[in-house]
């Protein structure tokens, strides 16, 4: 573990670098992660420690640009560490854990802090993993698209976000970037508040500036989109009309609290500053690609591992169904046709409760890949306990979209959802490339049986 620098030129293998710019110690640090790497992962690459004591930062940044093809570098850096040449790394001193914002090949790069809980073997090989399957595989199905260019950051990045502008010179900003699901937001607020808040409003000052300084032309012609939720307005009772764009904000989780406060921001720089945004309240979404913690994701993945499906309460909450290239067309049209400054809702016009959901995908499996025994999926079905707060009905009244911009979906709920799960049956590698120890051990405790 004590090559030096100078000699290092492995093809496959972790490195972590020990910024000491003020000689923290970071290089017994960094020694002991290597140590806890080696003794609970059972990777077959070398483990590499670089200490660059003086200007860390400048120094971090000129070797990683040196080795652009080496995989999962990891940075140990002390709290206090200037970062001011790590340009769009302007998070170190803000978080404990911040993915840096370049890609090495298909590769994940990472900053872990000296006093951080991922100064740990185990913890960081966890997050290791769940980051870099997930973020191989969204790459993976990008790659070979001439159109996209691939950047991994975070919104709150303002020196980023405004970099990333300034190069590309957008004509328009799709807003997709949330936390967005609720069991998490329940286990964990905060980063719901830092990335569904903080981070859009970052992002609205860092396209604020932008868009003042674009020519006239171009200034006119220039869109944010904000994609959000029908989880904002709240919970409806059974024979309750649906929701419209002006029924009242009554979020109940933090997640949807977050989205809320996130969609009152975008409106009013609209108001204040005469920002051209426009705004998407969505319903359910379904589909390829959809990560397996989600609801018809996580049935199609449990039921072929013979696992049980977990179904919250009596299963009898409703929502409205969209099927995601639906709800991308939908989002194309308001970009395109769209009043600015106007919200507008986006449904399948498909509501079910969630136990009839379960039971179409069992169905669909049961036709399309029958267990070896002969029994239904349907027999795997466990019932949990129910979330804390949980909605018992979502739905979406789609007419304005319809009425001004001629948009319905294309997709029925039952074309829809066996496209979806014949995607799945075709796909296992992607399932098993998104999925991770850390994944399982979040699954296995949100859904305990009772």
């Amino acid at each position: 573990m004590s090559n030096p620098h100078s000699a290092w030129r492995p093809q496959h293998a972790i490195e972590i670098v020990a910024g000491t710019p003020r000689g923290a110690g970071l290089d017994r640090t960094a020694r002991a992660l290597a140590a806890a790497l080696e003794a609970t992962s059972k990777l077959d690459v070398p483990i590499q420690v670089t200490n660059m004591p003086g200007d860390a930062s400048r120094k971090i940044w000129t070797h990683l640009d040196r080795h652009p093809g080496d995989p999962h570098v990891l940075v140990i850096t002390s709290p206090n560490v200037t970062t001011d040449h790590l340009t769009g790394f302007s998070a170190f001193d803000h978080a404990q854990y911040t993915p840096l914002a370049i890609l090495h090949d298909e590769y994940l790069s990472f900053v872990v802090r000296a006093d951080s809980p991922l100064a740990d073997g185990a913890a960081l090989l966890a997050r290791l993993r769940t980051d870099a399957g997930s973020l191989k595989a969204a790459v993976a199905t990008s790659r070979g698209n001439p159109n996209h260019i691939f950047v991994h950051g975070d919104i709150s990045d303002a020196a980023l976000v405004g970099r990333l502008l300034a190069e590309h010179q957008p004509r328009a900003v799709l807003h997709f970037a949330a936390e967005s699901h609720v069991d998490r937001s329940i286990l964990g607020p905060g980063a719901f508040v830092q990335t569904n808040i903080v981070g859009t409003f970052q992002l609205l000052e860092a396209i604020r500036a932008y868009w003042g300084a674009l020519e006239p032309a171009a200034k006119a012609a220039f869109r944010l989109l904000h994609v959000s939720t029908d989880e904002v307005f709240g919970s409806l009772a059974k024979d309750a009309p649906a929701f419209t764009e002006t029924h009242p904000y009554e979020p109940n989780s933090p997640y949807s609290a977050s989205k809320a406060a996130s969609d009152h921001l975008v409106r009013a720089y609209h108001h204040t500053y005469g920002l051209p945004v426009l705004t998407t309240n969505c319903s359910n979404n379904y589909g390829p690609l959809h990560f397996p913690e989600k609801l018809i994701p996580l049935m199609i993945v449990n039921a072929q591992a013979g696992k049980p499906l977990p179904v919250y309460g009596d299963g009898q909450q409703i929502r409205d169904w969209l099927y995601v290239k639906d709800h991308c067309s939908a989002i194309r049209c308001v970009l395109a046709q769209g009043r600015l400054g106007e919200t507008y809702n986006v449904g399948g016009w498909n509501e079910m409760p969630n136990l009839d959901i379960v039971h179409t995908v069992c169905d669909l499996l049961d036709e399309l890949q029958p267990r070896a025994d002969g029994a239904s999926y349907r027999t795997q079905i466990a019932f949990v306990t129910d979330r804390p707060g949980h909605d018992r009905r979502y739905a979406i009244d789609a007419s304005k979209i319809h009425r001004e911009l001629g948009w319905r979906p294309a997709e029925t709920f039952a074309s829809g959802i066996r496209k979806t799960v014949q995607w799945y049956l075709d796909n296992p590698q992607w399932v098993q490339q998104v999925q991770s120890g850390a994944y399982r051990e979040w699954v296995a405790q949100q859904y305990a049986t009772s």
